[in-house]
């Protein structure tokens, strides 16, 4: 197979797993990997280093809107990119040091539990809380509304925080943008609602993207023949619960497969 032929393969199925990743509202890195993987065979570390310039590329267009239409919440954005640009430098460093099967496990393991919060209810409003950390590094904002602007308060700083960092080290690791992990942080634990939350997510993403790809490239893991025909992904969608259950199985099964393989050393 020749290059043309086979960035023409590659293209084709990053589009079909960019589409299966919007259906399931993980988008299309945390899919394109294995479906890279386990039907063409690319090199595990390869194939991440091809999801995370698409991940940039993708994350980087939709964040624009979120932000003109004012949806993302800027102030939490920056300072939670702190953690996990911290954390994607030194998940990125350990790529090389941990072995392929290792890798196919986690990122199996990952990829189970963004299948699972696709389809976990977050909120779409809160209680009243207090944060005295948030309200000094001013953190509560706004975002529109049918009616206007409905006005939230972020909670549990230091928490999520925390857990920003632990996002940015599996986003460096696996060469994805962590995204479910994230919104989790912040819908569960402090406490931003939803469309606030996946908004900002989408905003860092891009970010934390773009602080691993730096050492992958250095490492010689991001083949422009590869990563270029995965760049042009579906990045979101907004279908019904029914579609997400019936395509979060197919998520589970490539994520079980991926897990087997690493068991069994069936990924080099």
């Amino acid at each position: 197979m020749n290059l043309l032929t086979f960035s023409g393969v590659v293209y084709a199925i990053s589009a079909l797993a960019g589409f299966l990743g919007a259906l399931t509202g993980l988008g299309g890195g945390v899919v394109v990997t294995p479906a890279l993987t386990l039907l063409l065979g690319v090199d595990l570390r390869f194939a991440m280093g091809a999801s995370l310039v698409s991940v940039i590329a993708t994350s980087s267009g939709a964040a624009a809107a979120y932000v003109k239409e004012g949806f993302s919440n800027i102030r939490v954005g920056m300072f939670l990119e702190i953690a996990t640009t911290l954390g994607a430098v030194a998940g990125a460093h350990l790529v090389s040091a941990v072995p392929t099967s290792t890798l196919a496990v986690i990122f199996g393991l990952v990829l189970l539990y963004s299948a699972w919060a696709s389809l976990h209810k977050m909120h779409e409003e809160q209680a009243a809380c207090s944060d005295p950390l948030a309200a000094r590094l001013r953190l509560d904002s706004s975002y529109p509304g049918p009616h206007g602007f409905i006005r939230y308060q972020v909670c549990r700083v230091k928490a999520g925080f925390g857990l920003m960092f632990g996002a940015g080290i599996l986003s460096g690791l696996l060469g994805i943008g962590s995204g479910a992990m994230k919104v989790i942080a912040m819908d569960q634990v402090m406490r931003i609602p939803f469309k606030a939350s996946t908004t900002t997510s989408n905003f860092m993403i891009g970010v934390t993207a773009a602080a691993s790809a730096g050492v992958y490239l250095s490492r010689g893991y991001i083949e422009p023949g590869l990563a270029m025909p995965v760049i042009p992904m579906v990045s979101s969608a907004n279908l019904s619960r029914e579609l997400r259950l019936v395509f979060a199985g197919v998520v589970g099964l490539l994520a079980a497969e991926m897990i087997y393989n690493g068991v069994t050393g069936g990924l080099k």
